[in-house]
């Protein structure tokens, strides 16, 4: 598989599982610093505040036809936000780098925030590359989580 296999397309509910997956694996949750819901909480969030909400612009990742995540921009009052979040089987491959740019061209609403936890070197240079630029930190319980803004 090769970044020209990943793809964007709508979310259907089959997809939850491999998001909710993908969410209880414990070093995706260290390096977001994100604690993983049960999956009842899960489902409820995924179904009422994200596909639930018009507003929110939802997408699967796949590579080669295969779940490999998801991108969502979503309103935090006056401030758009994008989080993402795939399976470690696809990181460090470029995919996340690809489906970002994909997504980039269909979300154009901005200023576009995110705020990944500044110790996931990852996501933080995955944000950089696609031209966000640091515009101060936040702090999201005992960690202190980077502010980045794509005008």
């Amino acid at each position: 598989m090769s970044i020209e296999d990943v793809r964007l397309r709508d979310v259907v509910e089959d997809d939850l599982d491999a998001f909710c997956a993908y969410e209880q694996d414990p070093e995706a949750a260290r390096r977001s610093r994100f604690t993983p819901r049960p999956r009842e909480a899960f489902m409820s969030h995924w179904k009422e505040r994200v596909l639930g909400d018009e507003t929110c612009f939802v997408q699967t990742v796949t590579v080669g036809g295969d779940v490999a995540g998801n991108i969502v921009a979503w309103w935090d009052g006056d401030r758009r936000f994008l989080g993402y979040w795939l399976g470690r089987a696809y990181w460090g491959r470029g995919i996340g780098s690809r489906a970002l740019e994909l997504f980039l061209e269909r979300e154009t609403n901005r200023p576009l925030h995110a705020d990944p936890f500044s110790g996931n070197t990852g996501s933080v240079r995955l944000l950089e590359k696609h031209g966000f630029r640091p515009a101060g930190t936040v702090r999201h319980g005992d960690d202190q989580h980077v502010l980045f803004v794509l005008t």
